[in-house]
């Protein structure tokens, strides 16, 4: 078996490594760290938690030449704080060795002290699309041709956000022979044509799904019985007693209402969600690297590869629609040598998704609360047999489609057939229609600062 001290790292990266404790490769490190070093593409489809991040990140400060003064590798991340906790990995890199120059290229930051601050190009660029655009071909600041590798970290979430455009803009203006490494959680069916375009060959590294679920982690489904979630959310709250306790809503309008009524009732509370604007994101996330609170209420994008350390508990208020994010949800518990525990509310309606997280090795108990304390519950098997209840969309979508004078066998199993297939339709039509909405918002805003500059020019 390898272990990390065999590999031929630089010495300041073997100092590194002690430092972090890594003693033997994770799965994805273990496929991946060769194939950079043989310069080929790669797709990498792993979920939180499997040291992804290592696995590009210790090749490639490997790999850099810091006599030479130029751009040798570029790492894209969707978001502020997936970039800024990469960087933080990155610089633990520089206090070994100080002449690695490594920058952070981030919006929400002084956009001509950046500009200032690359007078000297660094060898190593983390930032997000937009930021790592706008320096680089709008600004001509940042001279990204000359690297050798781009990594697209969470690509799927790339997607999602509206930012592919952007890396397409980037990867036009690169070297033609670029090596390309992307990872996501899954890869859905409108970044496949992106994949092509730019990858050669790519080597397709997936993590087994049953080995992502750690092994550290309990996960507990707590029946709502149409109760008032925010009051099962205190009785759970009451009975266990976190180190880190984060609290996962399907919406930002949800973590508002939650994280406000628990305020009220004299906690402090950490928040994580998009009406976060870019300096109070910011200052969040040094609070809570500060161990300033020991509640969080979040959004799914605290689950996608922000590194909250010491997560003791989660708690979801729902089950979110993607079945990969619960796994993302409960990993931010259990990590490396600790234990974790996951609470999640859910009714009948759930069914369907815990039986495939079932089937995807995830192993759950029900419990109840009684007299504030948990107990087994033993219901689960009375409840996959209940009848699944149909939900408002699938309700509404029944109602359209009209039952035939003459019935042919096999006519239930085509109708369910056909409503799923809408449902799935229109659900897709709702995330576009979401999108679409960020994008303008983000347009507004951007239309907002020019005219602030201009004005101020004035």
């Amino acid at each position: 078996m390898k272990l990390m001290k065999d590999y031929s790292f630089k010495p300041f990266i073997k100092k590194v490594i002690d430092k972090l404790g890594f003693i033997e490769p994770t799965p994805i490190q273990k496929a991946v760290m060769p194939l950079v070093y043989k310069q080929r593409d790669v797709i990498g489809i792993s979920q939180t938690g499997t040291g992804k991040t290592h696995a590009f990140l210790l090749p490639i400060v490997d790999l850099i030449d810091v006599e030479l003064d130029c751009v040798q590798a570029v790492i894209i991340a969707p978001t502020r704080e997936l970039a800024s906790q990469t960087y933080e990995h990155a610089k633990m890199f520089i206090k070994e060795n100080p002449y690695l120059r490594v920058s952070l290229v981030v919006g929400g930051n002084d956009k001509q002290k950046a500009i200032q601050k690359l007078s000297v190009q660094p060898h190593l660029v983390i930032g997000t699309p937009g930021r790592i655009k706008d320096l680089s071909l709008d600004e001509q600041a940042l001279h990204i041709t000359t690297a050798d590798i781009i990594v697209v970290d969470e690509a799927d979430m790339t997607l999602e956000f509206g930012y592919l455009e952007d890396i397409d803009a980037l990867l036009a203006k690169m070297k033609e022979n670029i090596q390309m490494l992307v990872f996501s959680a899954t890869i859905p069916q409108k970044l496949r044509p992106f994949l092509r375009k730019y990858m050669k060959a790519p080597k397709i590294i997936e993590i087994n799904e049953k080995e992502v679920s750690s092994l550290n982690i309990s996960h507990y489904l707590v029946p709502t019985k149409h109760r008032d979630r925010y009051q099962i959310l205190r009785q759970i709250m009451h009975i266990i007693d976190p180190y880190l306790c984060i609290i996962f809503c399907n919406t930002r309008n949800d973590a508002i209402e939650v994280s406000t009524k628990l305020r009220e009732e004299g906690f402090k509370i950490g928040e994580i969600h998009g009406n976060l604007e870019p300096r109070e994101r910011k200052q969040m996330m040094r609070r809570i690297k500060n161990n300033n609170y020991q509640y969080i209420v979040a959004t799914d994008i605290a689950a996608r590869g922000i590194d909250i350390d010491g997560a003791s508990h989660i708690i979801n208020m729902g089950f979110p629609n993607e079945l990969d994010f619960y796994i993302h949800r409960s990993g931010r518990c259990g990590r490396g040598k600790y234990t974790g525990e996951c609470f999640s509310m859910y009714d009948t309606t759930d069914e369907n998704l815990v039986h495939l997280l079932e089937k995807r090795g995830v192993q759950f108990s029900v419990k109840e609360i009684k007299n504030d304390v948990l107990v087994d519950a033993g219901a689960r098997e009375k409840r996959k047999n209940r009848i699944k209840e149909p939900t408002e969309l699938e309700k509404k979508i029944q109602s359209v489609i009209k039952k035939p004078r003459k019935v042919k066998p096999g006519y239930k199993k085509k109708r369910k057939w056909e409503v799923e297939k809408l449902v799935r339709k229109e659900k897709r039509n709702m995330i576009k229609a979401d999108i679409a909405r960020q994008k303008k918002e983000r347009a507004k805003k951007a239309q907002k600062e020019k005219r602030m500059r201009e004005e101020n020019n004035l």
